[in-house]
């Protein structure tokens, strides 16, 4: 038997706490913009490859370079959501979500400090230091995720969660721009301008950036949520058995079912092409730092663009209409860009990802959350998966795009890939969305 008991009360609407919600997301997107897409990247690039060879050496296996990259994203997302539901699981039965989710934000920050210690001698150490940073990003999302619902109503989840995003972007891109700097302008610094020590430091500056703003956060979220005291079940195991009983639930549910579908595809094609576009552009089209770093930039300022757009979009023409939009321009864009050969293209490519990302993913989360049952205290478990399913969608977009360019031996053939995901996240949301109008329908005629 398990009962609940309400160990905190909590006002939806608060806005001091929301205020505090959001600023998780100014402080965590540096991991996304400065490690995963930009600058990271193209160092890992740079220190992993001689002239046309690009083996790397990885405790004695040798891989292509980009291959091990896309694996050890693959391997430190399945990590996270093997070990959702437990973690899931003891933050229900203590009620300290936040208490979990502060421990991941450790973990991760302090990975992208040790990504200072990075460099051809220490091949092991970077990729090693890599998956604990997105362990520690990604496990984070899942509590981070699941406090929406309960801090704020339903009408203004969709507007909270672009206003995260927004705020997401535009600290990682104040962040980048310092980082920048110091890369281009290396002396201004003190540095040499051949040196990998700007790049070293910017790790350090997500480190500290990470844990800094995140205290803002972890002051105004409520210490305890929903608590669930287990009598009779394990609290090892009864994470997985909760992830069971929400499986059912969705199962039982068409609209659960056919969105959560559409959701994996979806996630698989954003999230391979959030973590992979740097190094395509870099190896497969030769691109400087000079022109990519920056492009990452402009991703990030239209993706504010794009957040706040499409909460606009959404509110005019339904969630699942404007998330159709997004899919549709998803597929076309990375039809083109297994094409693409020249620098404008590319740039071009990258700013229409920023629009879409931006919308695309706020659009996800609050669609989500707006389909959970009314009556449900449950929200971790829920959201613990809907966070399995972006995780696992995650291991196998970039999996299957290191498989890929290791059989092809091109990447443009994995971005061709990634177009077929995305068509088939628009099938199952327009199914989704033909079902909800017959529904309408039907009601008026009642």
């Amino acid at each position: 038997m398990i009962e609940n008991k309400e160990v905190q009360v909590i006002i939806k609407g608060d806005k001091r706490v929301i205020r505090g919600w959001v600023m998780y997301d100014w402080a965590n997107s540096v991991y996304q913009l400065t490690i995963a897409s930009a600058i990271f990247p193209a160092y890992y690039e740079a220190m992993t490859h001689t002239g046309d060879d690009f083996m790397v050496s990885f405790f004695g296996v040798h891989v292509i370079n980009s291959v091990l990259y896309s694996w050890a994203i693959a391997v430190a997302y399945l990590l996270v959501a093997i070990g959702s539901p437990l973690f899931s699981s003891m933050a229900d039965y203590t009620g300290r979500r936040k208490g979990f989710m502060r421990a991941f934000t450790l973990i991760g920050a302090t990975a992208c400090g040790a990504l200072f210690f990075f460099d051809k001698n220490h091949i092991e150490l970077g990729v090693i230091a890599f998956g604990l940073g997105t362990l520690g990003y990604g496990g984070s999302l899942v509590f981070y995720n699941s406090f929406l619902p309960v801090i704020a109503e339903p009408e203004d989840q969709d507007r909270i969660s672009a206003r995260g995003y927004s705020m997401g972007y535009l600290g990682g891109v104040v962040l980048l721009l310092f980082n920048l700097t110091m890369i281009m302008k290396p002396g201004l610094f003190g540095m040499a301008a051949d040196s990998s020590l700007p790049a070293r430091i910017s790790f350090l500056t997500v480190f500290v950036w990470w844990i800094a703003f995140s205290q803002i956060t972890f002051s105004r979220l409520p210490k305890y949520t929903f608590r669930k005291r287990m009598k009779k079940a394990s609290v090892i195991t009864n994470g997985y058995k909760e992830l069971q009983a929400v499986f059912n639930q969705v199962r039982k549910s068409y609209k659960l079912s056919m969105y959560l579908a559409g959701f994996f595809f979806l996630m698989m094609g954003v999230l391979t092409t959030m973590f992979m576009a740097v190094l395509y552009g870099k190896k497969q089209m030769g691109l400087t730092d000079d022109v990519l770093i920056p492009t990452v930039l402009a991703i990030q300022l239209v993706g504010m663009l794009g957040a706040w757009m499409f909460a606009r979009i959404s509110g005019k023409i339904g969630n699942l209409r404007a998330l159709m939009i997004t899919i549709v321009a998803w597929t076309l864009v990375c039809i083109g860009a297994g094409f693409i050969t020249s620098t404008m293209q590319f740039v071009t490519a990258a700013v229409i990802i920023g629009i879409i990302m931006g919308g695309s993913q706020s659009l996800a989360r609050s669609t989500y959350s707006k389909m959970l049952p009314d009556s449900t205290t449950d929200h971790t478990s829920y959201f613990s998966f809907y966070d399995v399913m972006e995780k696992l969608a995650t291991v196998a977009g970039t999996f299957s795009f290191g498989v890929i360019e290791a059989i092809t031996g091109s990447m443009r053939y994995s971005v061709l890939a990634i177009a077929v995901f995305f068509m088939i996240s628009l099938i199952f949301v327009f199914l989704l969305y033909r079902r909800t109008q017959l529904e309408k329908r039907l009601n008026k005629q009642s």
